[in-house]
């Protein structure tokens, strides 16, 4: 039996995964293996020797927590392993209720003190660090060698790469891959490779490196970037240079990461393109492999026809989706979506002819939605689609009138035959419909049969009956009345940052209501209801005074300006005292006034709430920054820009969310970004996810860009860790970047009077 190798961290949340590694690599404990799922792990460790040590972030839920440690036992390489339980700061495990088989247990913010000395006190004890193999780098050589000449003719000229590794040195060479769904870089070569490369690459300046094997093509920038060789982390790899390169597909979206090291220094510009060469063979190599392993775990959980998730696998990934709700307190969609006549098809023209329309259908419905959306195959002629990150239910409406223009239109069988296409569709929202996955799944179907009965090829929304709406409201609003004052409600920030260089240039406050028996209750549920009772204006004070209060903290502890954003409701901006209420929180907090960022929502009517246009001048004048929210979504956009003292402008994320899905879409937030920069107002996108919305956006110059694929919503502490590692990263603080309208902005307000309307 092979001896114990290798440890797994194991945690849905990426900055735990990467807490966690750096304490490990810290004292050589490697090989580490991240993993944010047991499935991934599985992947991970197929055909690896049996472990040393498991570390895993478990869910709250018990059940969960007991699912997910039978599934690491019942690794190969997990069975008899120690096994160490993180319990999370924002979504704690009752300790009490830990699984049998857990050996040790320690809470989040104790990872960099105690997880070592945990692991030390177990029977099983940490080992000593182990020395580097002399031989490694040779093996992976001959490894790396073997794959190239095993291509054949088509690559014999890339055994050139043999004569550089030779004459320059090398004595590495690596291959990551990042998958889309958010694999960690996490090796001490992949801690130097940020340092080699910052920033993701840009989108311009690439040599197109075609590749015969199932048309793949890989890009590389034509310069390479190389370390430091005074750097403190090359010379425990035993390197005096790195060089490192991104590889990206067609469509300029990150792939991986190429590192080459060698224990001498060399150029790194003339071993660039046979150092890719050999790169793009064995990441092409490494694809295949993934695409292999992908098969064989999706077996039985893929439709065959259709290539999309059956009902089990749909129903495992609607879970997983929920729980991520609940813990984020955001909202999403479950479409149910029925072709209609179906059998008609079927019964005329033969199940060929049926089996060819559900494929057409499935393209379709891919072809209406986000990558970041799900669609499935739920029976016969049934599909359900989930629609994430939902803020407005308006957003839902345009993707499912999407939806039916994309099906609606008449598809030509093979046999020459046009047949006609349509479908009926039921929505049910989370959290306002119901808690759980199988209730929203039959409220979908529900809703569903109500499309049909209007007379198909349209769509129903899901609708409580008005006992229970009414009864559940008033017991929403007791529990209201009282969570602010039961310390329910808590700020949560998220990052905004600058488009070129990512470095975090301020942040969003975000209200959260976690109640203690029914959990975390979405915003969409509770902004409402605190708006009708009049909540919102006690509520919305409290929120402020916290993130001033906040903002000055971190700028005294971090020497960081970093701009705070609080979302003013239409309830508070009809407030005459407004002005009054914002300057007593700066002068209570200190926080200097340009600092605050007050942001007011486009949906808010200008004619319709007094006070509006006069509050926002006063607070302009106390050197607050104005930003209109949700820009685009409105019927007044450009009537905002012209009364409003706007310093910024929020692109809503219903748009930002189709890029590269809706050209429409693109086309709005390039009209935008173009008309603000001409009115001297700058701009921050929300809702970025991809890679591709990102590429996109940095080529439109947008200024500022907020989205999950920088952070998603964090807790205090999990800010001031991201804070700490954004400084730990650059060093000393260099001086950052600033919009020009923002600079203009801030250098205008120096003269303005703070007590105006206080």
């Amino acid at each position: 039996m092979s001896a114990p190798e290798g440890i797994l961290v194991l945690a849905s949340r990426r900055e735990v995964r990467r807490r966690v590694f750096d304490v490990l690599d810290s004292a050589a404990c490697r090989p580490i293996h991240s993993a944010r799922d047991t499935q991934h792990a599985a992947i991970l460790l197929e055909g690896r020797p049996p472990l040393k040590l498991i570390v895993a972030l478990l869910d709250a839920d018990p059940d969960a927590a007991r699912e997910c440690c039978a599934k690491l036992r019942a690794l190969p390489a997990g069975a008899g392993v120690p096994l160490i339980v993180i319990v999370d700061d924002e979504t704690p495990l009752d300790v009490s209720q830990l699984p049998d088989g857990v050996d040790a247990w320690l809470p989040a913010q104790h990872i960099e003190s105690d997880l070592l000395d945990r692991w030390r006190r177990l029977p099983a004890s940490m080992p000593a660090a182990p020395a580097p193999s002399p031989g490694a780098a040779d093996k992976a050589l001959r490894t790396l060698l073997h794959i190239v000449n095993s291509h054949g003719s088509d690559a014999t000229r890339d055994v050139t790469a043999r004569r550089v590794f030779d004459e320059m040195g090398l004595d590495y060479l690596a291959v990551w891959p990042k998958r889309g769904d958010g694999v960690d870089f996490q090796t001490p070569l992949l801690r130097l490779w940020n340092g080699v490369e910052p920033a993701w690459p840009a989108v311009d300046d690439f040599v197109l490196l075609h590749r015969v094997l199932a048309g793949e093509t890989i890009l590389w920038r034509n310069q390479a970037r190389q370390r430091a060789p005074d750097d403190p982390l090359l010379p425990q790899l035993e390197l005096a240079g790195l060089v490192g390169l991104p590889l990206l597909d067609e469509r300029r979206e990150v792939l991986g990461a190429v590192l080459a090291g060698a224990r001498r220094g060399f150029d790194d510009m003339a071993i660039a393109e046979p150092l890719l060469r050999c790169a793009a063979l064995r990441f092409a190599h490494g694809l295949e492999l993934a695409r292999t392993r992908e098969q064989g775990r999706a077996e039985g959980l893929l439709d065959a026809l259709t290539g999309l998730p059956n009902r089990l696998l749909f129903a495992d990934r609607l879970e997983t989706i929920l729980r991520e709700a609940v813990r984020n307190g955001e909202c999403f969609a479950v479409l149910f979506v029925d072709l209609d006549h179906f059998k008609a098809v079927n019964d005329n023209h033969g199940h060929a002819a049926g089996d060819q329309v559900l494929q057409e259908v499935t393209r379709r419905l891919r072809g209406s939605v986000r990558a970041s959306d799900t669609v499935a195959r739920y029976a016969g002629d049934e599909f359900t689609v989930v629609l994430r990150h939902i803020v407005k239910n308006d957003d839902v409406q345009r993707v499912v009138e999407k939806i039916l223009q994309a099906v609606g239109e008449p598809l030509q069988l093979d046999s020459g035959v046009r047949v006609a296409t349509g479908v009926s569709i039921g929505v049910s929202f989370f959290p306002d419909d119901a808690p759980d996955a199988d209730t929203l799944i039959k409220h979908a179907d529900e809703a569903m049969y109500a499309a049909k009965h209007q007379g198909r090829n349209t769509f129903r929304v899901y609708e409580v009956s008005p006992e229970y709406a009414r009864e559940h409201g008033m017991a929403l609003r007791s529990r209201l009345r009282h969570a602010l004052g039961n310390g329910e409600l808590r700020v949560v920030y998220q990052p905004q940052v600058e488009t070129q260089s990512e470095d975090i240039m301020g942040m969003e406050a975000l209200v959260r209501w976690e109640h203690p028996e029914l959990g975390l209750i979405s915003p969409a549920v509770f902004v409402p209801l605190a708006e009708e009772t009049g909540l919102i204006v006690p509520i919305g004070e409290w929120v402020l005074r916290t993130a001033c209060r906040q903002a000055q903290e971190w700028e005294a502890r971090y020497a960081l300006r970093l701009r705070i954003g609080v979302n003013l409701s239409a309830v508070q901006l009809m407030e005459p005292k407004l002005p009054a209420t914002v300057f007593r929180a700066l002068q209570e907090t200190g926080l200097d006034p340009t600092l605050l960022e007050l942001e007011v929502t486009e949906s808010i009517s200008i004619k319709a709430a007094p006070n509006l246009v006069e509050n926002l001048q006063a607070l302009h004048r106390l050197g607050c920054r104005i930003a209109i929210d949700d820009f685009g979504t409105g019927a007044a956009s450009l009537d905002y820009l012209r009364k409003l003292p706007a310093d910024r402008i929020k692109v809503d994320q219903s748009f930002v969310r189709n890029i590269g899905v809706d050209p429409d879409d693109e086309a709005i937030v390039r009209a935008t970004i173009e008309m603000a920069h001409r009115l001297n107002r700058a701009v921050v996108a929300e809702g970025v996810e991809t890679e591709q919305h990102l590429a996109f956006l940095r080529e439109q110059g947008c200024d500022e860009l907020q989205g999950y694929l920088f952070s998603r919503p964090l807790a205090v502490a999990a800010f001031e860790r991201l804070l700490a590692e954004r400084q730990q990263a650059l060093g000393e603080q260099r001086p950052r970047a600033q919009p020009a309208a923002v600079m203009a902005h801030a250098g205008a307000v120096k003269d303005s009077t703070m007590g105006a309307s206080a």
